[in-house]
């Protein structure tokens, strides 16, 4: 009984890819800087979490392993899963190039983007978005983090209707608006509209940030953030689920991420512990030939983009203490891979991702703990998955499983 269940722990990068200094990442090392805050106390907070970075599990099932192969270390002994690391084919640092070629399909043309200016937006592009939604105009128009920007202009927003546009270094175009004084649904129609009109500019997402509160003091975001993203260019992982007559329960928000293709089913939920519990669900309902692929946003939106190393330490270490109640529900014939989409590094300058390494790494009943080397491309782990459920390869990367299950 083949079942699969994938694990994104989003911006968890494992340090600087080969092709880093392009980006202006070199030396970045999401993973590996967080420890070293930890054991020098540099990530200490009262209430919050103390010492030296506890992930037991993790390090157990081959995170370490898969840092040690990310650096060109030799790998520690006594491990208990498979590992390894895994570099970027696609062109990008950002959300839906990383899923898309986990998935089995690398971004290999060049996203458009804004220009680190004020205005950022081209003048046809803002003028023609006014026009087609019927706004008194926009604010921002600029790259900025989403609480910053909130928090600036969130009380200039609601007196005059304004919503605020901003972008960072993706392929992005976000709109925050508030809830109740905007309204949520006239925010999702508007983001549906630019939409329609980024997609001239080849931008990859579209965000909705709706936020609550009614001062600079009390703005917050909710939970009802929506992506609106460009689909694949060719079928990924989950359409050949699908086609094979399984299910893909995407957790998170892996369904806006595929523009909703190949998602046979949508399971939401705020927070990376609830999330947790309703991924722990989704595993309990998957039946033969199923997909659960779940992400877990916060490392990235709460601690990564925040520059929050103790936050995101706290995150990993609850992460990591739930992970058995993961592990005490695989069955004969399943497999569980646990990865990232690329790094956050909360140390690094800046606000924005950092190209790195992921790790892979997972186990499964019967499977082979061990090296799986450092892969050339995400897309190894799709085609693993793939091969695991029996379904036929893809066109890009190369199926492990032969080196974790050798008699498959």
């Amino acid at each position: 009984m083949a079942r699969a269940f994938l694990f994104v722990l989003d911006s968890f990068g494992i340090g600087h890819a080969p092709d880093a200094a392009r980006f202006g990442d070199e030396g970045a090392d999401t993973y590996g800087h967080i420890e070293a805050a930890c054991a020098e106390g540099k990530a200490d907070r009262a209430g919050l979490r103390h010492g030296p970075l506890k992930l037991q599990h993790m390090r157990a099932l081959g995170l370490d392993g898969a840092g040690a192969i990310a650096a060109g270390r030799e790998p520690p002994a006594g491990i208990t899963g498979f590992f390894g690391a895994a570099q970027e084919k696609s062109s990008g640092k950002d959300t839906p190039s990383g899923h898309w070629e986990i998935a089995g399909v690398p971004v290999l043309f060049e996203w458009g983007y804004f220009p680190e200016t004020v205005p950022a937006f081209p003048e046809a592009l803002t003028e023609r978005l006014i026009r087609e939604a019927g706004l008194p105009g926009i604010l921002g128009n600029c790259h900025a983090s989403g609480t910053e920007i909130i928090a600036r202009l969130g009380e200039e927003h609601t007196r005059t209707g304004k919503p605020i546009c901003y972008t960072s270094a993706d392929s992005v175009f976000q709109i925050a608006a508030h809830e109740h004084h905007f309204g949520l649904e006239r925010l999702y129609s508007l983001c549906e509209t630019a939409r329609r009109i980024v997609d001239d500019y080849r931008i990859g997402r579209v965000i909705a940030r709706p936020f609550i509160g009614e001062s600079a003091d009390t703005f917050e975001r909710t939970a009802n953030r929506r992506d609106y993203a460009v689909p694949p260019p060719e079928d990924t992982l989950l359409d050949r689920v699908e086609a094979a007559g399984g299910r893909v329960i995407g957790m998170g928000k892996i369904g806006d991420i595929f523009a909703h293709r190949g998602v046979t089913e949508v399971r939401k939920a705020t927070g990376n512990m609830t999330l947790f519990d309703a991924t722990l669900q989704a595993m309990d309902d998957a039946r033969e030939g199923d997909l659960v692929f779940a992400n877990f946003v916060d490392f990235d939106t709460l601690y990564g983009h925040r520059r929050d190393v103790a936050g995101y330490a706290a995150a990993l270490e609850a992460f990591d203490a739930r992970l058995p109640e993961a592990l005490a529900r695989l069955r004969d014939g399943d497999l569980l891979i646990l990865t990232a989409d690329h790094g956050c590094d909360p140390t690094w300058k800046g606000t924005d991702h950092t190209r790195e390494r992921v790790p892979v790494f997972g186990t499964g009943p019967g499977l082979s703990a061990g090296s799986i080397g450092l892969r050339e491309s995400y897309a190894d782990i799709g085609e693993t998955i793939a091969a695991h459920l029996g379904l036929p390869a893809g066109l890009h990367g190369r199926s492990f499983l032969s080196v974790i299950a050798p008699n498959a």
